[in-house]
This record gives structure tokens, C-alpha cells and sequence, in this order.
């Protein structure tokens, strides 16, 4: 009798396509980038010189740290990003200082918070509270792109360097401000592994 694989072992691994697929379009959008009119190898400085239409929606990959501006399935910008103090796997409750990962929109813009600026995600979607009161848990709320602390706890240099935030999305407040410009209304944020 021949041994067959178990049923757990030809599952296809949707993380792992998932990842590959982000992998596969972060090159390509560091390509388009770099071919950009006025780009130097390796810098943005001739995509930001040249003036921009707004993004149509936001890609964030986790893995490689970066956030993405997007315009008809192009990337407009990246910029690198700080994430959650427990940056792998995605949020599954309150306090967990994970960063969520799925689909969902930004619904609402401010200026007044504990941040410089912040661009409001509508976490948890009906999928992330699903999962939370299958567990009983809370699936926490208030996730944000958003800037640096208005009232900084650290040296700037622990801000620039570690994932730091409670769950959210954080930039400097240079790179915030280029993203709160070219973003308007209520646009799609998807959040990758």
C-alpha cells in the first residue's frame, strides 16, 4: 500500500500566494518607480518633484514595511512605515499591538488627536468582529495611519527605527503630510502580510 500525502499537505497556502503576489507587485512598483522621468536609481526624489493626481486607494505590505499610494492599480508613492510593537499575524483583539491585515476603507480625517495628524481606518471590518465574538473578545477599534506623537515619550531616533505603535500605521510627519494631500474621501486601504 502507498503512503498518500494528507489532505493538510496539498492545501494551498493562501498566506504563502498571498505574500508572493505582494512580493511580485512591490518589484514591479519599485520598476515603475524607478522609471519615472527624472528618478534617480534607488531615489524618489523625481517622482515627488512631479505633480500628482490623488491615489484611488492605499496598499499597506507589513512585511516589507512600506505603504503605497495607488492610482489605477499603479503606485503613485511609497513610504516606509512603522507598525505595531507585534508586527506578525494579524490583529485578532484588543491590546494585542498587532497591526490589522484585510480590506477596508478610510472613513474620516484628523486633526486633532495624540498625533500629528491621522488618516482614520474603519477597522474592524465584519470579518475582524466575527472572529473577535467567536472568541469573546473585543476586536479593539481606532486604527490610524498617522504621524509622529505630538508629545514624544522617546528619542525621535526610537520613532524612525522600531515598530512602535499600538496596532496603527505610523509615518514621519514629512511623509504624512504627502499622503493627507493626495488622499481624499473615503478610499479603499488594503493591509497585506
Amino acid at each position: 500500500m502507498t503512503a498518500t500525502p494528507d489532505s493538510t499537505s496539498r492545501r494551498f497556502d493562501f498566506r504563502r500566494a498571498a505574500k508572493r503576489r505582494a512580493h511580485a507587485f512591490v518589484t514591479l512598483a519599485a520598476c515603475v518607480l524607478a522609471a519615472a522621468p527624472g528618478a534617480r536609481a534607488g531615489s524618489m526624489e523625481g517622482v515627488k518633484a512631479q505633480s500628482s493626481p490623488p491615489a484611488d486607494s492605499i496598499l499597506i505590505v507589513k512585511s516589507e514595511h512600506r505603504l503605497y499610494l495607488m492610482r489605477d492599480g499603479m503606485p503613485l508613492r511609497s513610504f516606509a512605515i512603522a507598525l505595531g510593537l507585534s508586527p506578525v499575524g494579524p490583529k485578532r483583539q484588543e491590546y494585542d499591538f498587532r497591526t490589522p491585515e484585510g480590506h477596508y476603507v478610510i472613513d474620516a480625517r484628523r486633526t486633532n488627536s495624540r498625533y500629528f495628524r491621522a488618516l482614520h481606518v474603519s477597522y474592524p471590518n465584519t470579518d475582524d468582529r466575527r472572529q473577535a465574538a467567536e472568541r469573546h473578545v473585543s476586536a479593539g477599534r481606532d486604527i490610524m495611519i498617522h504621524g509622529l506623537p505630538n508629545v514624544m515619550q522617546k528619542p525621535l531616533s526610537y520613532y524612525q527605527t522600531q515598530d512602535w505603535t499600538n496596532g496603527c500605521i505610523a509615518l514621519s510627519n514629512e511623509d504624512l503630510m504627502e499622503v493627507w494631500a493626495l488622499v481624499r474621501g473615503r478610499i479603499p486601504v488594503e493591509i497585506l502580510p
